[in-house]
C-alpha cells in the first residue's frame, strides 16, 4: 500500500519514492534545483512560500516544499511505526 506524506498545503507525495530530503541552503542543492527547472522535473510543492526543504524522488524529480526537513522526516517516521 502507498502511504502519502504531507509535503504542505495539501501536497502529498509518496513515502517509498523518497530519496532525500534537504536543506535547499547549499551550493549543491540550488545547483540541483537549477537543473531540475531547465530539464522540467521540479514540482513546486510551496505554494509561492519560501522553500524550506528539497525531497529528491526515485523517478528523478525534485520536489520543493514549504516544510522544514526535520518535519518532513517526522512524518516519515510516523508512517512506520
Amino acid at each position: 500500500m502507498e502511504q502519502l506524506i504531507n509535503v504542505g498545503f495539501g501536497n502529498y507525495v509518496n513515502r517509498h519514492k523518497i530519496i532525500a530530503v534537504i536543506s535547499p541552503d547549499s551550493a549543491p542543492a540550488k545547483r540541483m534545483i537549477q537543473n531540475g527547472k531547465d530539464q522540467g522535473t521540479v514540482i513546486d510543492a510551496t505554494q509561492g512560500r519560501r522553500t524550506r526543504a528539497v525531497i529528491a524522488m526515485e523517478n528523478g524529480h525534485i520536489v520543493l516544499s514549504a516544510v522544514l526537513p526535520e518535519t518532513i522526516a517526522g512524518r516519515c517516521t510516523q508512517l512506520q511505526s
